[in-house]
């Protein structure tokens, strides 16, 4: 049995780990960590874990360094300033935000700059042992990793569903377009006034449009994968939806190939992963709400020679949580479907 700390345990990302880790055979949830709701139990926080989980919730005052793995399901910017508690002592880490999802201090600044942050690093030389959190792609990596910088919610679902295209070299196109659309619960449990409900029923909106953040992790992994240079267009929606991420992707392909060829080509890639569905069918999000699953679809529109591709995940999940339990699962030494094999299902 292997000891977590979860810090900032009382956001999405927090409740996600919980959730998981209370069914989770290998894991023990040793202590809770959060900056507010701190001295109560977690149960009076989220009262559907009355019974489940009421463990108190301490002050990273009082935090106990006698555990074997943590996750920081914090902010950006909290991670970097918490990492070196952690690196002496050597207890591995797996972060929720940006701070520790590349290896260079360049690609970071992109990243703060796109999320209009602070572009200084507190810890840059910690950047040089982070790990980028993708169990389909960086597997034998993660499993030796001291530091693991969870991914973006819409950048997996970006890079599951271009990886098989970007590594065979099918995709001619310099700039590939990918129109995504989530949930609400993507912007955390502090959303900001834009998100309280009379602002949200009924309406759809587009947000930093060509400049999200995720940009430069997605355009990092693909090309890196591919030998090439191309370009992701990133046009992301917010829609009056709780859970979940729907991803459609354009992109010109060489001549010859069809649906058939191109569906073949994934289900090849994917055939050893579990979390990863190849589907004749359009994905729906309620397909993978509560599930660690990434669901996908290929397309060749046969008037137009264009490919489309179609990709769902739970954006607390596969996006978040889930992905991260996948992750410290690897690094623990456990069957890496270990406690997320079925989903938990939520209205």
């Amino acid at each position: 049995m292997k000891n977590v700390t979860i810090v900032g345990a009382t956001g999405f990302g927090g409740l996600g780990l919980i959730e998981i880790l209370l069914r989770h055979p290998g894991f023990r949830i040793k202590q809770l960590i959060a900056r507010k709701d701190t001295g109560q139990p977690v149960s009076s926080v989220f009262p559907h874990l009355s019974g489940f989980c009421d463990i108190s919730v301490d002050d990273y005052k009082d935090i106990d360094f006698d555990t074997d793995l943590v996750f920081f399901s914090t902010p950006d910017r909290a991670g970097m300033t918490l990492i070196h508690d952690f690196i002496d002592k050597k207890i591995p880490v797996i972060d929720f935000s940006g701070d520790f999802r590349f290896n260079s201090l360049e690609d970071y600044k992109v990243y703060a700059a796109n999320k209009g942050m602070e572009t200084d690093h507190k810890a840059p030389e910690a950047l040089l042992h982070a790990v980028y959190g993708l169990p389909e792609k960086y597997r034998e990596q993660i499993r030796d990793a001291s530091i693991v910088g969870n991914p973006g919610c819409f950048a997996i679902n970006m890079i599951l569903a271009l990886l098989p295209a970007f590594e065979k070299g099918i995709i001619t196109a310099d700039t590939i377009i990918c129109d995504g659309k989530t949930g609400v619960s993507g912007a955390g449990k502090n959303a900001g006034e834009a998100n309280l409900y009379p602002q949200r029923y009924e309406n759809v909106n587009t947000y930093r449009e060509g400049r999200h953040q995720h940009l430069v992790e997605v355009e990092n992994v693909l090309n890196k994968s591919g030998n090439s240079d191309k370009k992701i267009l990133f046009v992301p929606q917010i829609v009056p939806l709780n859970r979940g991420i729907l991803m459609t992707i354009y992109a010109d392909i060489k001549k010859g190939l069809d649906t058939a060829a191109v569906q073949k080509l994934y289900r090849d890639y994917y055939t050893n992963e579990p979390f990863v569905l190849v589907t004749d069918q359009s994905p729906n999000t309620a397909h993978v709400r509560g599930s660690n699953r990434c669901e996908i679809r290929t397309l060749v529109d046969e008037r137009t020679g264009k490919l489309v591709i179609s990709s769902v995940i739970d954006n607390l999940i596969k996006g978040q949580s889930g992905n991260a339990v996948q992750n410290a699962n690897l690094m623990m030494g456990f069957e890496e479907t270990c406690g997320i094999d079925n989903p938990a299902f939520y209205p």
